[in-house]
């Protein structure tokens, strides 16, 4: 009789059991199972405030110095569609010479001052405004995902990469990322009322038809 091999059956037995144990508990750092179809990967949307103290002369408006920083400072930040320009300390002391001397700088790059400043750290100097030029970017945290290994996927879930490309696309694409937060109301269109004309016109125009057909007679010598 072979005693090896009563005594190796044993330990080939507690073997068997050990990698079958560990294929059965699943490891604490695994991920959550998805198994809808909204992708855990959404856009971010960050934003950045720039700000810039100008201070008026006695007339109320800018002199040619304080006129110089405050383009040299935009030409520097590069604004464009997107970027929000507004101005924070006007508490009605201010005149409009002094607004209306950077509103003439800010337009040169296609913007206008809208009405709400964020928050910002203190206050621009007494007789002066600050400038505060907020940029917002998209991007998507943890995208492109390749954690998941290639191959059957025994779960029914869905690859941590899946959402990644539209979300990605959506963020590189959107004009101005605030929309992704807090959208936009919907406002009147002028060309939808062009068109809504044009429609009813149309409908209520009376058939050619109408009016029944029209008697003709051939005549002739």
């Amino acid at each position: 009789m072979d005693m090896n091999r009563f005594l190796h059956r044993p330990t080939a037995l507690a073997l068997g059991l050990c990698i079958a144990a560990s294929l059965g508990v699943a490891p604490a750092s695994a991920r959550k199972i998805e198994r809808g179809v909204e992708p855990s990967h959404q856009p971010v949307v960050q934003r950045t405030d720039f700000i810039f103290d100008v201070t008026g002369n006695g007339a109320g408006g800018l002199d040619p110095a304080e006129q110089s920083r405050l383009a040299s400072w935009f030409q520097a930040l590069r604004p464009g569609y997107g970027d929000h320009v507004s101005l924070a300390g006007d508490n009605g002391q201010h005149s409009f010479a002094l607004r209306d001397a950077i509103a003439d700088i800010v337009g040169r790059y296609g913007l206008l001052i809208e009405s709400e400043a964020p928050v910002t750290a203190g206050m621009p100097q007494a007789g002066g405004l600050r400038v505060v030029v907020s940029r917002s970017v998209a991007s998507v945290p943890g995208c492109p995902s390749w954690t998941d290994k290639s191959g059957t996927d025994f779960v029914g879930g869905l690859s941590d990469n899946y959402g990644c490309a539209i979300a990605g696309n959506l963020a590189a694409m959107i004009a101005d990322p605030r929309d992704l937060v807090e959208g936009r109301e919907a406002g009147i269109d002028p060309t939808n009322s062009v068109s809504g004309r044009a429609i009813k016109a149309y409908q209520e125009k009376a058939p050619t038809g109408s009016g029944g057909l029209q008697t003709m007679s051939a005549g002739g010598n």
